[in-house]
């Protein structure tokens, strides 16, 4: 049987685990939507702790170089997307060997990532959980299953849930969800079948990431 401390111990990483993603958007200082359907109601960590964690959190913070203000913008796209640093760091470094705006270039690849569109399209309530969903077969694109989080959809392409998924009961909760869910407009869904297709790339003003991007392509291009 285990002792008090190991308990303690254990009810502390729980509790820690379960407020980590809270702590990374009141440390960013915007929400970065990691919870799933929380972040929309009154509990969001955002709405009832705005300030920054810690006992020094209600402080006014101090004045960041410009190397920080770099790195806290690069921290707060990459939680977004929930990306690892060499990861993130190969869309970066991509977007800035194409001709065009780098910028609009990162984010555009960001969105087109297949965990991302699952999530855009109401089918998950986190990019998390939406991850989750194309690493255990739940969808097929173009009839193919496709169970690669990173992979990038085009225009055209469509997007349906693995028959053999569609039996579960889950199916009849994501069909209740996706009738409240504001669909992007690059993205097309029909709420009873699920079966989705992307109408086109989105534009910047459409994807809306809250993130000083020139910020991050200052710190890759240094």
């Amino acid at each position: 049987m285990p002792s008090e401390e190991t308990e303690a111990d254990i009810i502390f990483i729980n509790i820690m685990m379960n407020n980590s993603k809270c702590v990374k958007c009141r440390r960013a200082g915007i929400k970065l939507f990691l919870k799933g359907d929380r972040c929309f109601t009154p509990k969001c960590a955002m709405i009832r702790k705005p300030s920054a964690p810690g006992v020094h959190g209600r402080k006014r913070p101090g004045r960041l170089s410009e190397y920080g203000l770099q790195l806290k913008e690069k921290q707060k796209l990459k939680r977004i997307y929930g990306l690892r640093e060499k990861q993130f760091g190969i869309y970066v470094k991509g977007a800035l060997k194409k001709r065009g705006v780098s910028a609009a270039l990162l984010m555009r690849r960001l969105e087109m990532r297949l965990d991302n569109v699952i999530f855009r399209l109401g089918l998950a309530s986190s990019r998390k959980q939406a991850r989750q969903m194309v690493l255990h077969g739940f969808f097929k694109v173009n009839g193919i299953k496709t169970d690669r989080p990173s992979f990038l959809v085009k225009k055209g392409d469509n997007i349906v849930f693995n028959e053999s998924k569609m039996k579960k009961p889950v199916i009849e909760e994501i069909k209740k969800k996706v009738k409240k869910h504001n669909l992007p407009e690059w993205l097309e869904l029909d709420g009873e079948s699920l079966k989705s297709v992307v109408k086109k790339e989105p534009t910047e003003s459409e994807i809306g990431s809250g993130v000083d991007l020139s910020k991050i392509i200052e710190f890759y291009s240094r």
